[in-house]
């Protein structure tokens, strides 16, 4: 069974809520990989190929896009649900990202047959390849500084409050002035954030406004 926070956390990620409360309990858990047998060739002296004995491999996922994930699973009987006959390797959180690193994997995806399946990538990668964990972003200090820098300066702001978000990583309120166009400066708002914190939230953001 998986351990029950990180099942809890995927079940609200599939339900809307945000990625964060996920990057959160995977940090330091345990996942299983799969190991598979693959058949290989060698050629012999008349050029004709035989089979080889089997080798034991580590499958990776390959997408539309060109892009690779090696897969995890948060219990052996997600595993199974893939492929029975995978032999399921326990292996810390870490050791999976950084085995995925090591195989020049863009992801980790964790239960490809489901329940809930997840994608671990980009610096969320190499942050828990190295040990480390992820930092909510309402107290992630770059992005507080990339949403001042992005909603601070425009006209009719008069405050910005940051917090956690109900079905996102991240909500953002706009204090406006009373004069203030709330349509104009939403969107002018919102194309700023979307411009500085491309890459950051991966889980969406709210965007809201109260008036002063």
């Amino acid at each position: 069974m998986a351990p029950a926070n990180l099942e809890a956390a995927l079940r609200a990620y599939s339900g809307g809520h945000g990625e964060h409360a996920v990057l959160a309990a995977l940090a330091g858990s345990r996942l299983f990989v799969p190991v598979v047998a693959v058949l290989t060739e060698d050629e012999t002296v008349d050029g004709l190929r035989r089979e080889k004995e089997s080798e034991m491999a580590l499958p990776t996922l390959v997408g539309d896009d060109g892009r690779r994930g090696v897969l995890a699973f948060t219990s052996a009987e997600s595993l199974a649900r893939w492929q029975a006959d995978a032999r399921p390797v326990a292996v810390r959180i870490a050791q999976a990202c950084q085995a995925a690193l090591d195989e020049g994997a863009d992801a980790v995806v964790i239960d490809v047959a489901g329940p809930v399946p997840y994608a671990i990538e980009g610096p969320r990668l190499r942050v828990l390849a190295e040990g480390g964990t992820i930092t909510a972003p309402h107290e992630d200090p770059d992005v507080l500084a990339a949403v001042q820098e992005a909603a601070g300066g425009l006209p009719g702001i008069t405050g910005i409050q940051v917090r956690p978000g109900t079905q996102s990583d991240l909500a953002i309120r706009l204090r406006l002035a009373q004069d203030a166009d709330e349509q104009v400066v939403l969107r002018a708002a919102a194309d700023r954030l979307s411009e500085r914190l491309s890459g950051r939230i991966a889980g969406g953001l709210e965007l809201g406004v109260v008036f002063s």
